[in-house]
């Protein structure tokens, strides 16, 4: 599909990396001569350097042919109006980068959306603080996604030094607990298996787990892993993204304080979160940190706009036995190295973002028989995990699971039945209106169909 970009900052940038994965034919659009010029070196993809809302530079981009047209320039403004203009000049499908909480109501964003024709509206910030919102829930993993309206969760989580499932497999792991649970990946040493049911886990391991989400907190507990709920969390930095943070956690009656060296920012967090306790300090002053009780928390979070004042104050608050640290960090270089030296919770908005855009485009590119609800890369980007909506028309429909012969390295990890969760076995079958999980690795999945193989005689 033809996809034009618009804005090359972090966050395009990794949209563009993304899209070039999936082979689409991408056109790269800033208004800095300078970005253009990295973008088109670095990438390896054609560059317009002019405004994105401007007719004559959208034509010269060839709107009219764009499948999709993303605007992620650093103004809410600017990307509805370029894609308002790319939709009156046939786009067919426009997304827009929003993110000023006052653009994100939904009663508001369905009115843009509307009078705007927007095809998809995205919000870095907003989802960063969601990804966050998660792991603080379930306190003793490094990373949650959340399939069909939260039925199934994907648990991500390390096995400690200590832990006693060293050398036990899989076969023994579902006979020792009761819970309704499937390890579908593991990563070690930088490999990743989709595990059979003799493999055997290891300290160390970073695993994958799908469960209902009623059962995970239960079993985690039977993993033998600390499930302390939280009751209080630091976090450093009032941005957007604290800001979502803390909404969330003070509707939920957890208690937020809110370290910020930016006086206006102070005030600002104050009156959009007036529950929250907002001190205006450094956050990378230990005797702040220590004042405010880091010792003590139960959650700290670094989300100022720097990645390596993140890592820093990380791996301070991990020496102060923070149970839980959840560290923001955009650059992958920084993210690689900080997570070998032992930073376990790292969140990064711009590939949470560049995951959506790319779901949409799978969505758009091919539907038959299926259709691509969410994707979400896990265990560092390794493996992808994918929800699809079976259509009536799905080939292999009704036919039991031990028949169908699925690809090397794919696992159907899950199926939403209505308003039951099936972890499946021989005996089930995919029928039309299930939501069908498929865990992938090394391989791109557009339809349930490509996850198959054949059906056995």
């Amino acid at each position: 599909m033809k996809i034009i970009i618009v804005g090359c900052g972090k966050i395009g940038k990794t949209i563009i990396s993304s899209l070039l994965k999936e082979n689409h034919d991408v056109l790269a659009m800033d208004i800095n001569p300078a970005v253009v010029e990295e973008v088109t070196n670095v990438y390896d993809v054609m560059g317009i350097c002019g405004n994105g809302t401007e007719y004559e530079t959208l034509k010269e981009a060839g709107v009219d042919k764009a499948d999709i047209f993303v605007a992620a320039t650093n103004s809410d403004e600017v990307n509805m109006l370029s894609c308002y203009v790319a939709h009156c000049m046939h786009a067919k499908h426009t997304i827009a980068r929003i993110r000023n909480s006052g653009n994100n109501s939904v009663i508001g964003l369905a009115f843009m959306k509307k009078q705007l024709s927007l095809s998809l509206s995205i919000n870095p910030e907003l989802q960063a603080a969601k990804a966050i919102y998660n792991i603080i829930k379930l306190p003793s993993a490094t990373k949650v996604e959340m399939f069909s309206s939260n039925r199934f969760e994907m648990i991500e989580l390390v096995l400690k030094e200590e832990s006693h499932l060293d050398g036990m497999t899989l076969i023994d792991l579902r006979k020792n607990i009761k819970q309704n649970f499937l390890v579908c990946a593991v990563s070690r040493d930088g490999k990743v298996y989709i595990p059979q049911g003799n493999f055997k886990l290891k300290n160390g391991d970073k695993i994958g787990i799908i469960a209902s989400g009623k059962d995970a907190p239960k079993l985690l507990k039977a993993f033998g892993v600390q499930h302390k709920p939280v009751h209080n969390v630091i976090i450093i930095g009032a941005g957007k993204t604290s800001t979502y943070l803390a909404e969330m956690l003070v509707e939920d009656k957890i208690g937020v304080n809110v370290i910020e060296i930016d006086e206006k920012r102070c005030t600002e967090m104050c009156e959009k979160v007036p529950s929250a306790t907002v001190i205006h300090g450094n956050g990378m002053s230990q005797d702040v940190l220590l004042e405010e009780g880091v010792e003590t928390v139960d959650a700290f979070v670094a989300l100022t706009g720097r990645d390596e004042e993140n890592i820093l104050i990380s791996f301070y608050a991990m020496s102060q036995k923070n149970p839980k640290v959840i560290c923001k960090v955009n650059g992958e270089e920084l993210s690689d190295i900080a997570e070998d030296l032992g930073l376990e919770c790292i969140i990064s908005p711009k590939k949470i973002i560049a995951d959506i855009i790319v779901q949409y485009a799978r969505a758009l590119k091919n539907s038959e028989g299926s259709k691509v609800e969410m994707l979400y890369s896990l265990l560092n980007g390794q493996i992808e995990a994918l929800e699809f909506n079976v259509l009536p028309d799905f080939e292999f429909c009704n036919i039991p699971l031990k028949r169908l012969k699925f690809k090397d390295n794919v696992l159907l990890a899950g199926i939403v039945r209505g308003t039951e969760t099936i972890i499946p076995n021989g005996e089930d079958s995919i029928i039309a209106g299930d939501r069908v999980i498929i865990i992938a690795v090394g391989k791109t999945i557009y339809t349930l169909g490509d996850a198959i193989k054949e059906t056995a005689k």
